[in-house]
């Protein structure tokens, strides 16, 4: 293998507003949005009949019939036909994963240019045959038998997260996406798609007090809700990734550079909760690159759940669970510290923008790697949880 260790660079993004479920995409299958997506890609960056040295994209809730989805997305666009493309999953950390391997095909001079992303939609789920009966597949834990928000509703209460903290933080976290949206953060970001031009989950009149009358979503006296959980979510995202040459060739400003990734896992099945492996993953790249949390301009954690993002900033704060689980050694102290609220997902996240499952890495590595590219020498964390018990982290720099 050639190794040519070549800087790796975010060229670009695109991505479909997001919607709730059975709502403006029901009519769409999940190929048509993906397509959608990386169609705006190559409109912004001028790719018709480009040669794209791979294209790695996914989908959670795939189907049989999707089965080679990332080869025929490329094809149904103006790409040029030999581009070939790779159909991968990790779970909801599906596109972050492919931006890693994309990232590492051009670290390695393997290729010059190549396209990551992710779709979802709940409205164009696969039917299995059971014993000759029809089922729709659901998303629960298949060796729990437990949903994602059950799993969240044990981490709450372990982590002694209240009702009002995650009202809060999922408060914050509509006000700060449209307040992006005011400034027009999101504008060059979003491919128009079926008439819409904005995500249609941000509830920008929402209020702690409308959140607190919310009954519980997965357990009757649980403190998990529809407002502070994450809505089911049909969208696609895609990024455009490249070397030097690569961007050169394009006449392209590199937006961010690619710094690192990691990827982690927890024994759920034997009590451990289902969303900290995160904690893992975050920790093992700041102790690889010698950083702490103040040493990032911007930290974006997906938010799955508000006590899931709440219950990771805790643990992070905790002595024990720093020595004991995360193993953290010298130069750090006891802990890996409090992250600085001003930092953290500076223009909303998931719950306020929705979150189609494989979509949601490529959404916030795009919207990350802006902004990065607003100003020199800055630095993001990225952190996201994935079913399976699983966990990615990635760092991006400003580009050069």
């Amino acid at each position: 293998m050639i190794v040519s260790q070549s800087p790796v660079y975010i060229l670009g993004s695109s991505r479909i507003p997001f919607v709730k479920s059975q709502t403006e995409y029901a009519q769409f299958r999940r190929k048509d949005l993906m397509v959608a997506a990386l169609n705006g890609l190559i409109e912004k960056h001028h790719l018709e009949g480009v040669l794209i040295g791979d294209t790695a994209l996914g989908a959670v809730l795939n189907s049989v019939a999707d089965f080679n989805l990332a080869r025929e997305t490329v094809l149904s666009t103006a790409l040029h036909p030999a581009s070939p493309g790779v159909t991968l999953q990790r779970a909801c950390g599906t596109s972050l994963e492919a931006t890693w391997q994309i990232a590492l095909k051009v670290f390695t001079g393997s290729i010059e240019l190549g396209i990551a992303g992710g779709v979802d939609t709940n409205s164009d789920l696969p039917i299995e045959m059971v014993d000759q009966i029809p089922r729709v597949p659901s998303v629960d834990e298949p060796r729990t038998h437990l949903s994602m928000g059950q799993h969240t509703e044990r981490m709450v209460k372990e982590w002694q997260i209240s009702r009002q903290a995650q009202d809060e933080f999922a408060l914050r976290s509509h006000q700060r996406a449209a307040q992006a949206y005011e400034q027009g953060f999101f504008s060059d970001l979003i491919t128009p798609f079926a008439g819409l031009n904005r995500d249609r989950i941000l509830r920008a009149d929402t209020s702690l007090e409308k959140l607190s009358r919310l009954p519980a979503a997965f357990e009757a006296q649980g403190s998990l809700t529809a407002g502070n959980s994450t809505a089911l979510t049909d969208g696609a995202a895609c990024v455009l990734m490249g070397g030097l040459k690569g961007a050169e060739m394009l006449g392209s400003q590199p937006l961010a550079k690619c710094v690192d990734f990691a990827v982690s896992a927890v024994d759920f099945v034997k009590g451990e909760g289902l969303l900290m492996a995160p904690t893992l993953a975050v920790a093992q790249l700041l102790q690889k690159h010698r950083l702490g949390f103040d040493d990032f301009d911007y930290i974006e954690i997906h938010e799955a759940f508000a006590g899931q993002v709440l219950a990771n900033l805790k643990a992070w704060e905790d002595p024990h669970y720093c020595r004991e689980v995360l193993h953290l050694q010298a130069p750090f102290g006891q802990t890996l510290g409090a992250i600085n609220p001003a930092r953290l997902n500076v223009n909303g996240s998931s719950l306020a923008l929705g979150h189609p499952f494989a979509a949601t890495g490529a959404r916030i590595v795009g919207s990350l790697a802006k902004l990065l590219s607003q100003s020199r020498s800055q630095r993001g964390l990225i952190s996201i949880c994935t079913a399976g018990g699983m966990g990615m982290a990635a760092i991006l720099e400003s580009g050069e």
